[in-house]
């Protein structure tokens, strides 16, 4: 995604962690290495000055809080610019117990159909109950493509094959939903132009008549800075309440897009990352920069270390530092790498990882962390205190408690054992073999 970007700031960052020592020679020529590699990817060029100013000046005048290098410093400096362009990292809620009506824009061409199932899909693994009403009567197929993409994922579609009026298929698809309990409503539009008046005039009649809870619109992300002006002109008929920002993984001008819809203040929401139906991403700006520059979610961590501290947290890390901990402080450990962010972030930001763990490895075993939870939920206070209580019955007690099978609580058993063995484990040499412990070398 974005390598262009990717590339150009990674080999910016190079230097400054590289060098002997940081003087302002260094950091003005970090600035201007930062500065080619954004405009490169179509990055407005007022704000690309203004975040190198930015940095250069903060970089000169403030001092590292304690426990940060002067490097290390200017690293989260850039990070926090970077993150501060690309929008708040605010998340939208759906409320719960009662529908929640999302109208779907777009231009022609952006990939809209192809969103809203991705969507309707990334919500129902959510826990969501989804349904979505297709009232784009414009483009032959659309209705076909809609119902072909979202019956993979079990989602209904309503839809009315040759009624051409779309503020009525929108008001018909709501009241067959009426009664349903679904959560949230995905309604699919037309494409349209934002010089189509027509079309535009019909996007308000639609909006009057679903009342939505959100507009989110879609914008192709090879368009760049253009996504500024489609943003506008559509937040004038519809108020638009959140962005998703498809292709990039195959645009050079990716920065553009991202930056210049963070600039409308509406909130980026999703992105897209590909083109298969699992290729949807809630957006974070902290997260979407540190793998840009390589490091995970830096924020993510730093906040992390900030709670433990705040929190009174010292006595469970001596415990699991020590490798005397119980099933308590392992849940705990699984909590904090959610809340960091996930275990691939944290992976990337321990030294020696880099490039050692495989996407899939990763993925599968965050699915695994999730489970673990429930597992954990499910076992007696004396339990979580001593697992070595743990026999066969209270393993099948567990079992039923958690909803999960016999099999994958004796495997949470066996990595929380790993875990304590690791936690004693010395650094370096013996990364490889912890990997392993956690089921990814």
């Amino acid at each position: 995604m974005l390598d262009g970007l990717k590339t150009g700031l990674r080999a910016a960052l190079k230097k400054i962690v590289n060098s002997s020592a940081v003087d302002e020679g260094l950091i003005r020529e970090l600035s201007k290495d930062i500065q080619r590699a954004l405009l490169q990817s179509d990055v407005n060029v007022k704000l690309v000055f203004q975040i190198t100013k930015n940095l250069e000046e903060r970089s000169i005048k403030e001092t590292p809080p304690p426990g940060l290098s002067r490097k290390d410093h200017i690293v989260k400096i850039l990070y926090e610019e970077l993150s501060k362009l690309l929008g708040t990292e605010e998340q939208y809620v759906f409320q719960p117990g009662r529908v929640n009506k999302v109208l779907m824009l777009g231009i022609q061409g952006s990939g809209k159909t192809t969103v809203t199932s991705k969507l309707a899909k990334l919500l129902t693994r959510q826990g969501y109950r989804v349904a979505v009403v297709g009232a784009d009567t414009y483009r032959p197929g659309a209705l076909t493509q809609l119902k072909t993409m979202c019956e993979k994922t079990n989602v209904e579609v309503y839809g009315e094959e040759g009624n051409k009026d779309s503020p009525e298929i929108v008001k018909n698809g709501l009241k067959h939903f009426e009664g349903q309990n679904f959560d949230i409503i995905l309604i699919d539009t037309a494409g349209r132009h934002k010089e189509e008046k027509d079309l535009l005039e019909e996007m308000t009649r639609i909006g009057a008549v679903a009342n939505p809870d959100l507009a989110l619109l879609i914008i192709d992300g090879t368009i760049g800075q253009q996504c500024y002006g489609q943003a506008e002109a559509f937040h004038k008929t519809v108020p638009v309440g959140g962005i998703i920002i498809t292709k990039l993984d195959s645009s050079a001008k990716g920065g553009g897009a991202l930056a210049a819809a963070a600039a409308t203040g509406a909130q980026i929401m999703y992105i897209g990352t590909g083109e298969r139906i699992d290729d949807l991403e809630k957006f974070s700006p902290t997260r979407f920069v540190g793998r840009m520059l390589g490091m995970g979610d830096i924020q993510a961590l730093l906040d992390m270390a900030k709670r433990l501290e705040t929190e009174g947290n010292e006595d469970r890390l001596k415990r699991i530092s020590h490798g005397k901990m119980n099933m308590e402080d392992f849940y705990f450990q699984i909590e904090e790498a959610t809340k960091a962010g996930g275990l691939r972030n944290i992976l990337e930001n321990m030294p020696g990882f880099s490039g050692m763990v495989k996407e899939d490895q990763v993925e599968q075993q965050e699915q695994r962390m999730e489970k673990w939870r429930y597992i954990i939920q499910s076992m007696t206070k004396d339990e979580k205190s001593d697992p070595d209580l743990i026999n066969a019955s209270r393993v099948k007690r567990i079992a039923r408690g958690s909803g999960w099978p016999e099999h994958e609580v004796k495997e949470l058993l066996k990595a929380y054992k790993n875990s304590k063995t690791m936690m004693k484990a010395s650094k370096g040499r013996q990364m490889q073999g912890m990997l392993r412990k956690m089921g990814l070398g």
